[in-house]
Formats: structure tokens, sequence, C-alpha cells
């Protein structure tokens, strides 16, 4: 059986899907990865996989250059007679579903992870967009050989609540996994050394980098002995994107360290007291269940998918989005109270080991594969 798994970068299917491309290749399941160009595809050739790079714009709203890509990727499922397509994020999964069908092939399965800036951005542009793509979305996800994983309650009672597909071709699936055995606590903090914090995530408005940055003001206005680092490079893709002009000036200004792309996030979050997440919107963030797993207290904010991974002082402390002072003063607590660290921290590791180990998210996802396949 051939699956295509297309996603809206390389480096998604790199960092969120090798894993399971890998599974699935070790089951006997002819792989075909697709993405537009990037670096990340050299890597995932050197792995054994076949990659075509995708004639695709992630900022297009061009409605030719949209036509031309889905009959592209009809095409291209077609030529290579592919069995079951998947794909991630939502165009991606409304492109490849649309592509799908006009090919003939009744088995697809669409994960969304978050609503995306269409639906979480207040610009004017996304307002716009929002009912095209809700249209959209309710043509190409459902059908009865179709499948949307979905990876937080709240997003799947938002789905069923606007009848974007029937609810009983919905599945919830905790993220995309993590091997957590390449995150364990790291040694022991030096007693005196300054507590290090560090938001890794894409550079994003909606991740609440303006808020890290603002907390990180109120807290050195303080004189605390806190080092505030930012791991993530700006995506340009994203109408949400954080200039790199601003970061620069963030760090001329003294108030963090910007140490973009990190390719080892097991050595950063075992140089690492704290890690921060204010986002105003997940699927569910695997940089907290990394950092969960590498036993770490978090403190992120009180939104869908996160507070899937975060239980407010049990394995990190939850803040409300867009506060940057709710924000200071949690991170001002843990730096007050070095035992609380490791408390929260002890009990991250054991919900990471628990609940979102990929082992588990592969099974269910292959699951969900072979519902629609009809048990193949």
């Amino acid at each position: 059986m051939k699956v295509l798994l297309f996603a809206n970068t390389e480096w998604y299917l790199y960092n969120f899907r090798r894993s399971l491309a890998i599974a699935l290749r070790d089951a006997g399941y002819d792989v075909l990865l697709v993405s537009p160009p990037g670096p990340y595809g050299q890597r995932l050739q050197d792995l054994g996989f076949r990659w075509v790079a995708a004639p695709m714009e992630r900022r297009s709203l061009n409605p030719l250059r949209e036509a031309a890509l889905v009959l592209w990727l009809k095409r291209l499922i077609q030529r290579e007679k592919v069995d079951l397509v998947h794909g991630f994020t939502i165009k991606c999964a409304v492109y490849g579903s649309l592509a799908s069908r006009l090919a003939g092939v009744p088995a697809r399965v669409n994960a969304v992870a978050g609503m995306g800036y269409v639906f979480t951005s207040q610009d004017a542009k996304a307002r716009l967009l929002r009912p095209i793509v809700r249209g959209l979305m309710r043509l190409a996800l459902d059908g009865p050989k179709a499948r949307l994983i979905l990876q937080n309650p709240d997003d799947v009672a938002l789905f069923k609540q606007a009848g974007l597909v029937d609810s009983a071709r919905i599945r919830l699936i905790m993220g995309s996994g993590v091997n957590c055995s390449r995150f364990t606590p790291g040694a022991e903090r030096k007693q005196g050394a300054p507590m290090r914090v560090v938001l890794p995530a894409r550079l994003l408005w909606d991740k609440g980098v303006g808020e890290y940055v603002n907390a990180a003001r109120m807290l050195r206005a303080e004189n605390r002995d806190i080092v505030f680092l930012l791991a993530g490079d700006p995506d340009p893709g994203n109408p949400a994107a954080v200039p790199e002009a601003d970061v620069r000036g963030w760090e001329r200004e003294g108030l963090l360290q910007w140490l973009g792309h990190v390719d080892d996030m097991p050595g950063l979050f075992a140089s690492v007291d704290v890690v921060i997440l204010p986002s105003y919107r997940e699927g569910l963030p695997k940089g907290l269940i990394e950092a969960g797993a590498s036993g770490l207290p978090l403190v992120t904010t009180d939104v869908p998918g996160c507070r899937e991974v975060v239980t407010d002082e049990v394995d990190g402390l939850l803040v409300p989005a867009r506060d940057a002072e709710a924000l200071a003063r949690a991170i001002a607590r843990l730096h007050d109270d070095p035992a609380l660290r490791a408390r929260l921290g002890a009990a991250a590791r054991e919900t990471a080991l628990r609940e979102f180990d990929e082992r588990i998210v592969i099974e269910r996802t292959v699951g969900v594969y072979e519902e629609v396949l009809g048990g193949r």
C-alpha cells in the first residue's frame, strides 16, 4: 500500500512525522513524502525516503496558482498509484483531499494541528478568508473513507459545532508524539547560577513572542538574575511572522539571547531551567512535551492544546493568553522557588512518558489508516 504524506514544509515532515514515516516503512507501506522545497528534503532522502518538492507557495492567495497546485497533486497521486493521502495542516489537508477526490482515491486522512492563522488571527485578511476556508474544508474533508485527526478536545468540539465534517469521522490523537528516550533530565544546575528560561517555537506573534519579551522587560526592571532565551527562526511564509529586525532589536536592548534554529533540542533543554510557551492556541505543542520529557517545569497559556499538556500546579503553571504581567509573575514565582521547579519538572516528565510517547501516537495513526483501507 502506498501512502503519501503531504505537509507545508519539509522541516515539518522531518521534525514531526519522521518517526511515523519510518514506522510505516518498517510495517511494509510504500511511503512518498511531499512538501514545498527546502533543505530538509535532502535529510529525508538521506533516510532513504522518496521526497518530491511541490510547487507550493504557503502565502499564495492567487486562485490560478492554487488550482494549478491541486491539479499537480492530482496528477502525482494518479502517476504514483497512491492508495491513501495524509495531509497535515489546514491548507495541505484541503488541497490534498481535493486532489485525492479528483484522482479517484477515496482513502484520505487529514491531521489538523491547531486552527492556524485564518482562525486565530483577528486581522482583516484572516476574517475575510475564514468563510472561504470553512467552505473548502466542508467540501474536502468529509467522505465515507475520510478521517480527520485532531489533537485536542477543544478542536474536536469546534469542528463538530461548525459542522465541518461528520463527527463519526473525527479521531482524537493527542499530538504527533515524542521520542521520550531522546529527552532526559539534565545535570543539576549550580546553586546561585542565573535561572535560564527559553521559548522554543517558530517566531510568530501568536506563539506569544511579544508577551514573552514584555515579561522579560518587566523582570529585568526588577533586577532579577534570569537569562531569557529565544529558540526558533522567523517563518516568512506565515502572515503572523515576527520580523527579524524586531528580534535583533530585543537583543540589542539586552532583553534576550536569540539562538536561531536549534537542531539539538535535547541539548538545549538540558541547559535550561524552565520552558515557556505563551501561545494563543495550539494543536498539541511538541516542544512542551519534549521539555516535559526533559524534566523541566512548564509555563504556558490556558488555551486549547496547551492545557492538554500542562495541568496547573501539577506539572507546570497556566496563565491567561496575551497577558505579559501574568506571565512575568509565573516566571518570577519559579525563580523564587527552586523546590517548586523541581516538583513540577518531575511531574512533567511522568506526564510525557505516560501520555505522549510517539509509540502511542503512531499505533493509533496506523489504526486510522487501517480503518479507511479496509483493514489491509
